[in-house]
């Protein structure tokens, strides 16, 4: 690595460490995410003291922060920070040359010191938690059946089954290292860290975006199919199943469904192309809306509402497909699947998926990963596959 660089990487991670462990002792809510193929590091922190519940209109809402969880229910709300505080770093460049950006911390205290000080928040404000059990590989295979068997008579055309892997936190764990590592290993990635007192600490690297809106556009995608990435030249050496295809071309059909419902047919739609997301390759289609010419200004949040919980993460039909899931998995999703993102920061929405993604609690990280079920699914191997998800995230927390 070079000597500049990993000086400056030291002086990010130590500013970050001090940022983060001096608004956790305070009981400030935190946000640090980085978008796909940027350079920036973008913090928001709400130094309110409340915890805020919200419907999502995302054109009313102010700028902020907002996290989602799984649950379809009519009166589910979001939790919502707002920019009491917001900036951000570039990456590229030494922080010494980001004046601005450093007058919130100083680096004053021990980095071991602070290391401690969050640590003991995180264990603090978690305790009181749920924590679930390992899945076991005979249970979720079980699962994978039953789902097979219900498309097989005609119930769901898919399921979207998940599971839970725990992995215990080494004595060396570093919060803001782990961070800074999904930085760097997935640019194509929404790497995001939150932390809200009142609910936990989560961390992810999520590869779908559910909605973005920037000046009149509108951007949607569907990203369905996964398999490892293999070779020198991974996107063009990808091989793709029907099973996988036809995966794929559900979230497509489901998102040209839903323009249908409110009767919106000028789109341009690009794809499928294989793309990568960290170690593995996905299906992916782009769905885009000017919504100056089609008159209409509010097609981020109406649109939010019709694909959340998208048919990638839950299944179709989807009232079907969350009756399945709610009687036959054994854990609440929590915010897995469910969706977070800046809104109306910097004159721009980006809500993405909440996929890749680690609870930490206690000493502990509880990943999330599902598959999604065909009738040509076999098993064994949507198991291998929430596998591969799963080490996305726990290879970098240690």
């Amino acid at each position: 690595m070079d000597i500049i660089f990993e000086t400056h990487l030291k002086n990010l991670e130590h500013y970050l460490l001090s940022l983060l462990s001096k608004n956790m002792e305070e009981g400030n809510q935190i946000a640090i995410w980085r978008k796909p193929k940027s350079t920036f590091i973008q913090i928001l922190i709400d130094k309110t003291g409340i915890t805020k519940r919200v419907s999502p209109n995302l054109e009313e809402l102010p700028s902020g922060f907002i996290i989602h969880p799984f649950e379809d229910q009519a009166d589910q709300k979001a939790y919502f920070m707002e920019a009491d505080f917001y900036f951000k770093i570039n990456i590229a460049i030494p922080l010494e040359e980001q004046k601005d950006a450093l007058e919130e911390v100083g680096f004053s205290t021990p980095v071991s010191e602070l290391k401690r000080s969050m640590k003991k928040v995180i264990t603090e404000i978690n305790s009181h938690e749920e924590v679930f059990s390992d899945t076991a590989k005979e249970s979720f295979m079980e699962l994978v059946e039953k789902g097979i068997q219900s498309i097989q008579k005609g119930e769901l055309h898919k399921i979207v089954p998940a599971r839970i892997k725990k992995i215990k936190l080494g004595p060396e764990f570093d919060l803001v290292k782990s961070f800074n590592r999904l930085v760097q290993s997935y640019p194509n990635a929404f790497v995001n860290f939150f932390h809200i007192p009142d609910v936990g600490t989560w961390m992810g690297a999520s590869p779908e975006i559910l909605i973005h809106t920037k000046g009149d556009e509108f951007q949607t995608i569907s990203l369905a199919g996964t398999q490892k990435a293999q070779g020198e030249n991974p996107l063009k050496s990808a091989a793709w199943t029907q099973k996988e295809i036809e995966e794929q071309a559900l979230v497509s059909r489901y998102i040209v469904d839903c323009f249908k419902k409110i009767r919106l047919r000028e789109y341009d739609e690009h794809g499928p192309k294989t793309v990568l997301a960290g170690n593995l390759l996905h299906l992916r289609s782009d769905f885009k809306v000017n919504m100056k010419s089609t008159n209409f200004p509010q097609l981020g949040t109406v649109m939010l509402n019709l694909l959340h919980p998208t048919s990638a993460v839950c299944g179709m039909p989807r009232t079907a497909a969350l009756e399945f899931l709610h009687k036959n998995e054994s854990f609440n999703r929590s915010f897995y699947a469910g969706f977070l993102g800046p809104v109306n920061v910097e004159d721009e929405t980006s809500i993405y998926v909440n996929l890749r993604t680690a609870r930490l609690v206690d000493g502990q990280a509880i990943l999330y990963a599902g598959a999604g079920v065909t009738e040509d699914s076999i098993p064994e191997n949507e198991w291998e596959e929430t596998e591969m998800k799963c080490d996305i995230i726990a290879k970098h927390l240690n």
